[in-house]
Parts: C-alpha cells; structure tokens; sequence
C-alpha cells in the first residue's frame, strides 16, 4: 500500500517526517545497528517513573538461572483489591523497556484504580521467540501468585500492549487459553504486530512513516531467527490461529494507512465471528504508534479517549460480574 503525503492527516505529517530522518535509507545492517544503539540509549531511562506514580521492581529466576526484571506501577494512595495489568510495551519485538510507557500506566491507573505489571521481556537483537513470549508468561504467574501482595484479584487479570507488545498480548492470551493456568478478564492489544506473512494488501509495499512493510520484515526476522518464512507458531504470531473461540474481550485500534491495518481488521473479525465481545476503532490517516508519536493531535486525543474510556467500561462490567 503506496501512502501519499496527503492521505497522512495533517496533525501528524510532521512528526512522521522528523521521525524517518532519524534512519534514512535504511538497510537491515543499519535497522539492526540503530536497534543496539537504541538499548544503550534507554538504560538510563530504566528505574525513573514520573509524577503521580509509585515504582517499584522485582526479579523473577527464569529456568536457566537468569533473572527477569519486572516494573510495577501504582498510584500513590493504591487501592486493594483492584485490578491488574500486565503491561507488555512496544517496539517491534527488538528495542524498548517498561519505563517507556509510564504515561500509558498512569492513565490507566487514573481512569480505574489497577496496578500495573510490566516485565523488561528479553528482546529480539539478543534472544529471538519464544523468549519474550516465555518472560509474558512468566510475568502472569507471577501476578497471579502475588496478587494478594500486589493488591489485586486473581481473578480481575488483564493483558495489554502496544504493536509488538500487542502482538505479545494476542499470543499470549492463545497460549493462556490453550494452558488453562490463568484467568484473563479482557485483553487490550492496541494496533497489534500479529501476522509476519505480510501477505495484506495494508503489509505489502507500505512506505508509510514510523512503521513499513520493510522495517515490518526486518523485525520479524529478529524475532523468529531461523522459524522466519517456515512454519511459525501461533504463538508467535497470532494472525496464524484458526481457532479464536474461549479468548477474552478484546479492545483494540488501528491506523487506516499503517501496516498492521488489515491484520487487526481481520483479528477483529475472527474474534467476532468466534463470539468475542470487541471494541474496535479504525483512525482515518494514521500511521504506526499515532498515538505516541503525536500525542497532541487531536486524533490521537481520539484513539486515547477511545482506549481509556472503554478500559473502563470493561473494568466496570467484566469485574462486575465477578463480585
């Protein structure tokens, strides 16, 4: 899908522009080089929250010893039993840390009292699937055990996450139901990276900014290693699934120009016919990440009014029907 200027809404032209100047003509060794360099830059975010909210962290031992770093999140006069959120962030599988989305937590932790939970999951440009997949699940059981401690109900668990941590929320609300070891009460997996088949008219020769078909490769080229163009797990990516009955709740947007488009669409449209309540909004000249690259524009106050406000109408009614 060709993107023109024009089809880009007009709020959002300039950020888009500013942000591919930051990798011009890019080729895969330099995709992967800015990705390192990107890690180096973020360590020092690692630990820093902003104003209103209450960090803290803990570690969880892996099975080969090492251990997962987990941020938690909460309000600085925390509620108990409330809601949990498992967060799972951003960045094409490859580059990001939990501390990068604090102002998504915060209005989430504004609009509904929750504590949110967001693992630092091992990226791509180190440790390809089922790494980050595995450090997801790890996070959940870990929320599940924990949820007296934390000041949540084992049984109000929510997942969600932005691009590849939507992809991450997807897969692993299959692989929750395929286990039957937790409760998941709706998912959230905002314009989620689901499908590396890039087979959608949306995937194909997108040249939109931010995200394109061709960063849309590279990326999971690091994140599938040697499964890249063979058979691929569900659970890697979910656009793959056939079956999409017994999954929670969703709530979700998407960008009408980005590449993810036509993936989400389509996930929306299986979860539905599979009987799954949906929430979903398709944004009118809308690259990848709109959102948070353009907070300001007034389409983004749309999506994030959209988002917040039914979060809180599923915590209202899908809590609800549990107490």
């Amino acid at each position: 899908m060709k993107v023109t200027n024009k089809m880009i809404d007009k709020q959002l032209r300039l950020r888009g522009r500013l942000y591919n100047l930051l990798i011009s003509k890019p080729t895969e060794t330099k995709y992967i080089k800015f990705m390192h360099t990107v890690k180096k830059q973020t360590e020092n975010r690692k630990g820093k929250t902003i104003e209103g909210l209450q960090l803290r962290e803990e570690w969880v031992t892996r099975k080969d010893g090492s251990k997962l770093r987990i941020c938690i999140y909460t309000s600085h006069n925390q509620k108990k039993d409330v809601p949990g959120v498992l967060w799972l962030h951003g960045g094409g599988y490859s580059q990001g840390i939990p501390e990068l989305f604090a102002s998504t937590y915060k209005r989430l932790i504004e609009a509904r009292d929750c504590v949110i939970v967001a693992p630092d999951y091992r990226l791509s440009i180190e440790a390809p699937y089922p790494a980050a997949l595995e450090d997801s699940y790890a996070a959940l059981l870990w929320m599940k055990s924990h949820a007296k401690e934390l000041g949540i109900r084992e049984d109000q668990l929510v997942v969600g996450g932005e691009s590849a941590g939507g992809g991450l929320t997807a897969a692993l609300t299959l692989y929750v139901r395929d286990t039957a070891e937790v409760n998941i009460a709706f998912q959230m997996p905002l314009y989620p990276m689901i499908d590396d088949r890039m087979i959608t008219e949306s995937a194909r020769e997108n040249n939109a900014p931010i995200w394109n078909s061709t960063t849309n490769r590279w990326a999971w080229k690091l994140y599938l290693g040697d499964r890249f163009e063979k058979e691929v797990p569900i659970y890697a990516a979910a656009a793959r699934a056939t079956d999409y009955h017994h999954l929670p709740p969703t709530i979700t947007f998407v960008g009408d120009i980005e590449p993810f488009r036509d993936e989400t669409i389509q996930y929306v449209t299986n979860l539905k016919e599979a009987g799954v309540p949906v929430e979903f909004q398709l944004y009118k000249g809308c690259y990848h990440g709109f959102d948070i690259i353009s907070p300001n524009a007034e389409i983004s106050k749309k999506a994030t009014s959209f988002f917040i406000e039914s979060f809180k109408h599923a915590v209202d009614h899908y809590f609800a029907e549990q107490d």
